[in-house]
């Protein structure tokens, strides 16, 4: 099982970095399509207007699909922002107890993100809604891949808890004491 969730976990960072590396590409193409429109008109030659429709709308659907996708994995990898200090200045035992709270209550209202999401997607699907963009984009899929994200983050939150309960540390616990050692010293 250990194998099986990483993996999924690995495999949405990966999602995540191919809908940046998408912006990127749209983004650039856009631009490069500027620059040959403005170098043609500087020698006096009929532009083209090279442009990607709906750019801004698509990017905004990968950024939050982006976003999304990669909260477990980072969750995972202890990037997230959490309040070490506050941790470090209770002992190890208090200390179990604060973080299986918190997986807890993060692990409650992740699922309650997660059925949200999935119901609002489920509707837009349902209904057939279009974005209102030249790109007529269904809603339903970008709002899917937010809700896939959420679903995942709370299965890694759900997964970090049985961790501290059974281990008593987080799984990435030796990570974020690195970065916070190396920061001190």
């Amino acid at each position: 099982m250990r194998r099986f969730l990483d993996t999924i976990y690995r495999i949405s960072l990966w999602a995540s970095a191919l809908c940046l590396a998408s912006i990127a590409l749209m983004v650039g193409g856009q631009l490069a399509g500027r620059l040959i429109d403005g170098f043609l008109s500087l020698l006096g030659l009929p532009r083209p207007d090279l442009v990607i429709l709906s750019l801004n709308e698509i990017c905004g659907y990968l950024l939050a699909a982006a976003s999304f996708l990669a909260l477990a994995g980072t969750l995972k990898a202890g990037a997230h922002i959490r309040v070490t200090m506050l941790l470090g200045a209770v002992g190890e035992h208090r200390r179990r107890y604060i973080e299986m709270w918190a997986f807890g209550f993060a692990a409650v209202a992740a699922a309650y993100i997660t059925w949200n999401l999935a119901h609002f997607s489920w509707v837009s699907f349902k209904f057939n809604e279009i974005s209102s963009g030249v790109v007529r984009v269904p809603l339903a899929y970008p709002q899917a891949a937010m809700a896939l994200g959420a679903l995942l983050l709370t299965v890694a939150l759900i997964d970090e808890l049985v961790v501290v309960i059974t281990r008593g540390r987080p799984s990435f616990r030796a990570a974020e004491d690195a970065i916070t050692l190396g920061k001190e010293g």
